[in-house]
């Protein structure tokens, strides 16, 4: 960001922060968060509608051809959120069984559907070429899998192969994709298999789509752009060699990191795009069909995490707040905390922006290990009990993929909007988990299966 940005007023920031605090007022006031329930997430509904037109936008300035915007289920397993998407234009990326039936109940047609996975059973496989949902083999074994699938029935599924265009790591290990011993895909650089993908593709008419990604937060634009201008060139050269446009389409994956600094949305959908065009002009002629498979970056910054403080204490001189919200919605941050920090904001009980001179605090959370907190040292309003801490930034793999430890409850999720005259609405995304629930989860209903043994 340059200083001239800097400067310069974030209104959409802006108008975001203040629906966000009039979200949480209302979400006290209306009991969504508070003694009954002592914490739950938030997700801005405006918010996510505008990020999905600005990623199709996005790509319609650089390209006439057509676009799957695929979205990341693991990202968010909602299916109201799904639904939403695909009412926005948007498809579904698929990694399981489950996914793929979380994808179907939202509405998401297979022909706008993309199944991807390192470890694809024959089961799995039939069900998406039965569907028509589009493939990507992620190996050699599961090419010649598919190899005997597409024999013993016709299919109208688009079917791909993932690469890998081993150009390096981000500052996050755990989320490079394109590094020189990544277990996705086929790594372009080891002895032989680039060949190997040539002749493979040479072999099989049917294959059509070349698939790359190269990670997500922490990888910088140009290593992304760096990933898919290396499949392109790919592609290239098998469509030279087999005199003809075989391979149609590229999926590009999605990776666009997030801002976890500050209420901007930075980088944008816009800037990655031109960031591609001006790396891989050729991707953009209009020859080449594109699959996006974003996720994070549609959604973290329109979800929230609330948690009513319940203690507060001192330890060593140091502050602490223990709330309801720790690595049971918060994984990521709570195990890895220098590669997941989250910014926490402090409401009072009503809901309100707390003010005051900031105090350096510890924000808990209440699972039973040292460890568990969302924030450590955090320069805050002083928190009390009663008041509120929200996890911001929380939209995309937190509180939508929780962590049972210690059997704690799976919060209530709640979608919003707040119109210009302040007022919010909510709507049920998903009900907070009952204790009943929770039993039957963890083998209530065999209770005496041990008996006999």
């Amino acid at each position: 960001m340059d200083a001239t940005t800097a400067l310069s007023p974030d209104l959409p920031a802006a108008a975001a922060v203040a629906r966000r605090d009039a979200a949480v007022r209302a979400a006290v006031a209306q009991g969504l968060v508070g003694q009954g329930a002592p914490v739950a997430a938030l997700l801005d509904i405006v918010g996510i509608r505008r990020s999905a037109a600005a990623l199709r936008s996005a790509f319609a300035e650089v390209t006439a051809a057509p676009v799957l915007h695929a979205f990341a289920v693991k990202a968010a397993p909602l299916v109201p959120v799904l639904r939403l998407l695909r009412k926005s234009g948007l498809g579904a990326e698929v990694a399981s069984p489950g996914e793929l039936a979380l994808a179907r109940a939202a509405g998401v047609k297979p022909s706008h559907t993309v199944l991807d996975s390192p470890a694809k059973t024959p089961a799995e496989l039939r069900q998406a070429l039965a569907l028509g949902v589009a493939v990507n083999a992620d190996n050699p074994q599961e090419l010649a899998r598919l190899d005997t699938l597409t024999r013993s029935a016709p299919t109208r599924s688009a079917i791909g192969l993932r690469v890998n265009p081993q150009t390096g790591a981000g500052s996050i290990d755990a989320l490079s994709t394109a590094t020189a011993t990544s277990k996705f895909g086929v790594g372009l650089r080891d002895t032989g298999a680039r060949e190997w993908v040539v002749r493979a593709f040479l072999d099989r008419p049917w294959l059509t789509r070349l698939h790359t990604h190269s990670g997500s937060q922490g990888v910088p634009l140009d290593l992304l752009a760096e990933g898919v201008r290396t499949t392109y060139e790919l592609a290239e050269e098998i469509n030279q060699l087999a005199g003809r446009r075989q391979v149609d389409t590229i999926d590009i994956g999605g990776g666009l990191p997030v801002n976890f600094d500050s209420d901007s949305e930075a980088p944008t959908f816009a800037a990655y795009a031109r960031i591609l065009q001006r790396t891989v002009p050729g991707l953009f002629d209009g020859r080449y069909a594109l699959v996006t498979e974003f996720g994070r970056a549609l959604l973290a910054k329109h979800g929230t995490i609330v948690a009513r403080v319940e203690y507060t204490k001192a330890a060593g001189n140091r502050r602490i707040a223990i709330t309801h919200a720790g690595a049971q919605v918060a994984a990521r941050t709570v195990y890895a905390p220098q590669s997941w920090p989250l910014r926490i904001a402090a409401y009072d009980a009503e809901g309100r922006p707390k003010t005051g001179a900031a105090v350096a605090q510890d924000v808990a959370g209440p699972a039973c290990f040292a460890g568990d907190l969302l924030a450590e040292n955090r320069p805050l309003p002083l928190l009390e009990p009663g008041d509120i801490a929200a996890a911001l930034d929380t939209g995309a793999y937190y509180f939508a993929t929780p962590y049972a430890y210690n059997s704690l409850a799976r919060p209530g999720i709640h979608g919003f909007s707040a119109g210009t005259d302040g007022g919010v609405r909510f709507a049920t995304i998903r009900s907070p988990q009952t204790v009943e629930e929770v039993v039957a989860e963890s083998g209530g209903e065999h209770i005496r299966t041990l008996d006999a043994l």
